[in-house]
């Protein structure tokens, strides 16, 4: 590691394949005095296994972050220097790490970051789906209604979206994407770079047919809008409110909205007013 080296570095670990972890992550973690890691335990099995040795590792998740940063940045300012890496792949994405790093530039100390395996970036190159423009939604909310306020955030955006999440919630994320979203490719990603690493491929609509009990770190790929496809929920309310405005019965509104929605029926435009 040079002898200016930043004061934290942010380094990328491998998402399973452990030899994905690059000669300068190798360097850097043997070279700082305290490796923050998201599970000491999970780092620790990796550090083993490919043979490296550090000074000190120290943990640092989303429980403690908020309140370690302001001790880690005062050591940093003494001449420590610390890595930060998280469970797998690239941290600060749905990873801690993102308030120490602002904290470090809020206070001038030196940041450097040592790039290697993400999985989004994986997943996306894997999928065959149209790799950019895209987006990066992290875990969607739990709740229903929150995540129907996050898909019509991007609804309108002609952008590939990703996103993590857990299999015992992904089959009902999935159905709600679809809601809100309509049809569009479709690719969940598993296991990445493991073993068993597997790219479902299929459509949106068809979400029913991913299977439900799959195992390991999952990423979805969402592709972006089909001009041909089903309206989303979020154009539909703007269609509704705009035919709304220029009065009607119900079920008039519902006719003439219709007639500029694709994949909705008149009943089901009908209904989800009634919904909405």
């Amino acid at each position: 590691m040079p002898s200016n080296s930043p004061c934290l570095w942010v380094v990328a670990t491998p998402l399973g394949n452990h030899g994905d972890l690059s000669p300068r992550a190798r360097e850097v973690l043997e070279a700082v005095d305290i490796v923050l890691a998201e599970d000491t335990r999970r780092t620790g099995l990796l550090l083993k296994s490919t043979g490296v040795t550090v000074k000190k590792l120290v943990s640092f998740h989303d429980h403690n972050e908020e309140a370690k940063a302001p001790g880690i940045i005062a050591a940093m300012k003494e001449g420590q220097v610390f890595a930060v890496v998280s469970d797998a792949g690239m941290p600060l994405f749905s990873d801690p790490g993102y308030r120490l790093v602002k904290l470090a530039r809020e206070q001038s100390i030196r940041v450097s970051v040592v790039p290697g395996p993400s999985a989004p970036l994986t997943a996306l190159a894997g999928s065959g789906i149209a790799p950019q423009p895209f987006t990066f939604i992290g875990f969607p909310p739990r709740k229903t209604s929150d995540q129907k306020k996050l898909f019509e955030e991007f609804s309108a955006l002609r952008s590939t979206l990703v996103f993590f999440e857990r299999k015992n919630r992904l089959a009902a994320t999935l159905k709600t994407a679809f809601e809100i979203l309509g049809p569009r490719e479709l690719c969940v990603a598993r296991e990445l770079t493991k073993l068993h690493e597997e790219f479902i491929l299929g459509r949106l609509e068809n979400y029913d047919e991913i299977p439900e009990d799959l195992l390991g770190e999952i990423t979805v790929v969402i592709g972006p809008p089909e001009s041909s496809g089903k309206t989303s929920e979020a154009e539909l309310r703007k269609l509704i409110a705009e035919e709304t405005e220029l009065g009607g019965k119900p079920k008039e509104i519902a006719r003439r909205v219709k007639e500029e929605a694709s994949g909705w029926t008149v009943k089901a435009v009908y209904q989800f007013m009634q919904d909405n």
